[in-house]
């Protein structure tokens, strides 16, 4: 995947877009600086590339029909190879400010200074070059053409002396990531084609140019450095989601523009006269540059945060279009088989085409896969599946409101697929009714189902998860009863806020979280309203529920100083220390969150209803604080009297009977920011 340079406004600018060439990893034992470089010794035990005598590194022609020599392979490096050079060797602990120093001094120790030729390749043209020196403070090698001068360009107008001008007028100093080493078999130059390839991979893929007012307590690698380049190598294995990395690109132009034209205006104000209007004018417009910018760079690191980037998720916006009805008006039954034999169509015919004689006729439809029954639906068709197992390619994108059945036990009707499409099963119909199915998930970046808006209904189905399992998106309804969950690596079920979902006698089971509840954005949403009953959350890695909420509502800070008696009550009971003798009831909590009445004890809860108590206690508090919020904002408007039954929520049906066992972490955790 090509990747744009960030370097914008750094001093080390490039004046042309860098390409990236196919590289091998390395092999062979190095010295311990050497290790840190390059790349494993076992990591291309496979390739068929011949090793040249002398060097650990491969070599590559140019593409096409060139002159050049060739030169040496190095971009292909795997992420705990560059991850330890730059951790060890190139940035250590340093600041942000300090990127430019830590790199020049490991630069010193590594490159050669001369004697050694390169590739001067930008997107316009190649020119082979001979460095005579190299100045380190400013990351750019002192240049000469070499001799025969070797040049190929995409313009036929650019000729050799363009090139002489153009070095002139640069005085023959070159960014060093835009020279490719040329290949030399005796290892000399190892360690400098390596470090080179570090410093170019780093400003085009990790640095950005407003790293360096960004200084914390934490060094540079830690808060910037690692999140991007696992991001980055997290988007080149496929393991994220088309759409997210759309959004993180399109994210990353808009704070790059945003920061550029921040830096005009401020360079603008400096040549100003104080208390002009025309300052006050640009004063406000960098005000509100600065705080879109800031905006921006928070969404920037939630993408890049491995594990906020799939906590927090992002908005996908669905594409399918509803069909309707025919145009005939007719509903169609889509059977799907492999093979249809004459006592399976009996059977059919007995049990679901023909079971009442006095309805009328039904059109019938025969498909070999359930895909393209899938995509030859209208609203109210049906689809009934054979026994059998299904491998499919493509995604089901169910836009219209239809039935799909299996005929049968779920583990008889499987559905399989494969291949690294986003997700398996898209919803977004008013009522899609499945039942009776075994799904089966592989090499996927996205959820199992997800559930973009309006309601669906899973019953008596098996859901063998890859990523995340179910994804209930805000506004839309999920209904699963009798169904069985597993095998997810995020969580089995996340729950977004505006949606509703009712989990009835259900396993979730063999997740990284079993359900996960999204509470973190503003009061303009409201909670999911959730309903858990009689289902069985077990043998998940962390936690079988969790919260996912802010560290602190910024509006309850000062209602917190206040220390009001109504304030105390908004303190969630999970956060301190508590026996069963201290659980309080279904009702009276949620009478005492609509500030009805105060809790009373309850005694002698079991392990398992515990856990049940607990969500109910932490969701009572996170919706109990939004109405405060809420409460605060009309009175700032000037309404003064807010009605507390319209502030009041909803937040659930009921939970209970719910039974939560040897989950890694507990029953019920939350997870701040």
């Amino acid at each position: 995947m090509a990747e744009e340079s960030l370097l914008l406004g750094s001093g080390l600018e490039l004046e042309a877009v860098v390409s990236e060439f196919p590289v091998l990893p390395v092999e062979g034992e190095l010295a311990p600086l050497e290790k840190g470089l390059f790349q494993d010794e076992d990591s291309c035990s496979d390739c068929s590339y011949h090793r040249k005598p002398g060097s650990c590194l491969q070599s590559v022609v140019l593409e096409g029909k060139t002159p050049f020599p060739e030169i040496f392979q190095t971009s292909q490096l795997l992420f705990y190879e560059r991850f330890r050079a730059y951790q060890d060797y190139i940035l250590a602990d340093c600041k942000a400010s300090e990127v430019r120093e830590f790199t020049a001094e490991f630069l010193e120790k590594v490159i050669e200074t001369s004697g050694w030729q390169a590739v001067w390749h930008t997107n316009v043209f190649e020119v082979l070059v001979e460095v005579t020196d190299v100045d380190f403070s400013a990351l750019k090698a002192v240049v000469r053409l070499a001799e025969p001068c070797v040049c190929k360009s995409e313009v036929t107008t650019f000729t050799v002396e363009c090139v002489k001008e153009l070095l002139d007028l640069k005085e023959c100093r070159l960014p060093l990531q835009e020279l490719w080493v040329v290949f030399d078999d005796s290892g000399v130059f190892d360690q400098t084609a390596l470090a080179i390839e570090h410093v170019r991979f780093f400003y085009q893929n990790i640095w950005r140019s407003w790293d360096e007012e960004e200084e914390d307590e934490y060094d540079y690698f830690v808060r910037c450095v690692e999140p991007r380049l696992r991001l980055h190598y997290d988007i080149l294995e496929d393991r994220v989601p088309s759409g997210l990395i759309v959004d993180y690109h399109n994210l990353l132009t808009q704070c790059e523009e945003s920061y550029r034209k921040f830096l005009n205006l401020r360079s603008s104000l400096s040549s100003c006269n104080s208390d002009s209007e025309q300052e006050n004018i640009s004063m406000v417009e960098g005000l509100k540059l600065y705080s879109e910018i800031e905006q921006l760079k928070q969404k920037l690191k939630l993408i890049e945060n491995p594990l906020l980037r799939y906590v927090f998720g992002y908005q996908k916006n669905s594409n399918i279009q509803a069909k309707g009805l025919r145009p005939n008006g007719r509903k169609v039954t889509h059977v799907v088989s492999s093979i249809m034999m004459s006592g399976l169509l009996r059977s059919l015919l007995q049990d679901r085409l023909c079971e009442d004689p006095s309805k009328e006729e039904i059109e019938i439809q025969f498909h070999s896969d359930p895909l393209s029954a899938i995509n030859a639906c209208y609203e109210g068709d049906s689809v009934i599946v054979c026994p059998g197992h299904y491998v499919v390619h493509g995604t089901f994108s169910i836009a219209d409101s239809i039935e799909l059945e299996g005929y049968g036990v779920p583990d008889d009707i499987v559905i399989e697929k494969m291949g690294k499409g986003d997700t398996f099963v898209d919803c977004t119909g008013a009522d899609i009714k499945i039942s009776s199915i075994k799904f089966v998930q592989h090499d996927a970046v996205e959820g199992i189902l997800i559930i973009h808006h309006g309601k669906t209904t899973l019953e008596n189905c098996v859901l063998q998860c890859e990523t995340t399992g179910v994804t209930v998106r805000t506004s839309a309804e999920f209904l699963m009863k009798n169904s069985d969950l597993y095998g997810a690596k995020g969580a089995g079920l996340e729950i977004y806020p505006g949606s509703k979902c009712i989990l009835s006698d259900n396993g979730i089971h063999h997740c990284k979280e079993g359900i996960l509840i999204k509470d973190f954005l503003d009061e303009h949403y409201d909670i999911p309203k959730i309903s858990m009953i009689n289902n069985i959350i077990h043998n998940n890695e962390g936690y079988g529920v969790v919260l996912v909420k802010p560290t602190i509502f910024s509006d309850l800070q000062e209602n917190d100083q206040d220390g009001t008696e109504e304030n105390k009550a908004l303190k969630s009971p999970t956060s301190d220390k508590v026996d069963g003798t201290e659980r309080v009831d279904l009702e009276e909590l949620i009478q005492c969150a609509a500030g009805k009445e105060e809790p009373s004890a309850k005694v002698d809860l079991s392990e398992h209803v515990e856990g049940n108590y607990e969500i109910m206690n932490e969701l009572v508090a996170a919706s109990t604080q939004k109405g405060q919020m809420k409460k605060k904002r009309l009175s700032e408007l000037g309404i003064t009297q807010a009605d507390d039954d319209l502030m009041s929520q909803d937040i659930f049906v009921a939970i209970s009977g719910n039974q939560f066992k040897w989950n890694g972490k507990g029953s019920f955790g939350t997870f701040l920011f």
